[in-house]
């Protein structure tokens, strides 16, 4: 091949695959995107706003049970009695924000915030809220190194 219509190809191709992808391509993907095949319906809205319920109230405690079970043995810890914050994130997703009093088996204790993201599996069989198998933490922080 021609030396001197390598580059003028490889302009003319990369041309041609960026209005395939603006004309072809990015279309469907509007459509798919903008289609209700990826939406779930949900007794279970979602909130900007902390809101308190029986919900969230079992989803604080069992974000609290999975700490407990979690963190080293050197450690005990006292939980606060109510989560400072907790957003439902819709289809029985959470988000707990909550306050722990750590004390060290050899040191002073001390407060830390932590957040834990949860949900509830079983969707609209709200029967099982109770138990912990029915409930799946996806994120645990603030409380590294413990």
């Amino acid at each position: 091949m021609n030396p001197k219509l390598k580059f003028p190809i490889l302009i003319i191709g990369i041309v041609l695959l960026l209005v395939f992808q603006a004309k072809g391509v990015m279309p469907v993907v509007y459509d798919v995107v903008s289609s209700d095949i990826f939406l779930e319906d949900s007794p279970d809205e979602a909130s900007q706003m902390s809101i308190s319920n029986e919900m969230t109230a079992f989803a604080f405690n069992h974000c609290n049970t999975y700490i407990k079970e979690d963190i080293d043995t050197d450690f005990s810890v006292n939980f606060s009695e109510k989560p400072t914050n907790v957003w439902s994130m819709g289809n029985y997703q959470y988000i707990v924000n909550a306050e722990i009093e750590i004390t060290p088996a050899d040191g002073v204790s001390f407060m830390r915030t932590y957040v834990c993201r949860i949900n509830y599996s079983e969707k609209d069989d709200l029967s099982a809220a109770n138990t912990l198998d029915n409930w799946s933490v996806n994120g645990l922080s603030g409380l590294d190194n413990l």
